[in-house]
């Protein structure tokens, strides 16, 4: 009967394995693909603004460095908190541009456009990968304490 059960923990912590490695490359994905939307994006807003250039091209460098090291689970400790973080402030950024402007950046709101509509619901997707991985290893390492 103990083997059995300790059959049962093995095959359920393998399940949670591949639950964490799914969310993991979701994370990653969408990483990836907002550093390539952002990056293919900075030279016509450099033609607008410099300092919104510069903007566009640290995101796009903050994204990809985000989508390199979230794919490695040695970095787990900060990895997937900074990727979740970086996804928030480029999502809530976008908003802003569209709502009120950013000061510095972009004084007044520019319209909605369909292509930042779908990034930003992919890196607010992303960020909920980012949330539950967080959530997921905070549960683990509680139930090991145990």
């Amino acid at each position: 009967m103990s083997q059995l059960t300790i059959a049962g923990a093995h095959a359920l912590r393998a399940k949670q394995g591949s639950i964490d490695t799914g969310l993991r490359y979701c994370l990653t994905a969408v990483c990836a693909g907002s550093a390539g939307v952002h990056a293919a994006l900075i030279q016509p807003h450099f033609l607008e603004s410099v300092l919104l250039g510069s903007a566009f091209t640290a995101a796009a460098i903050a994204l990809a460095l985000a989508a390199l090291v979230v794919r490695q689970p040695r970095h787990d400790s900060w990895a997937i908190m900074a990727a979740t973080a970086t996804l928030c402030v480029i999502a809530v950024s976008y908003m802003l541009s569209r709502s009120t402007g950013i000061p510095l950046l972009i004084v007044q709101p520019e319209h909605v456009d369909p292509l930042g509509t779908v990034t930003t619901a992919a890196e607010l997707a992303g960020a909920m990968c980012g949330a539950v991985l967080m959530s997921r290893s905070v549960l683990t390492s509680r139930k090991d304490e145990t």
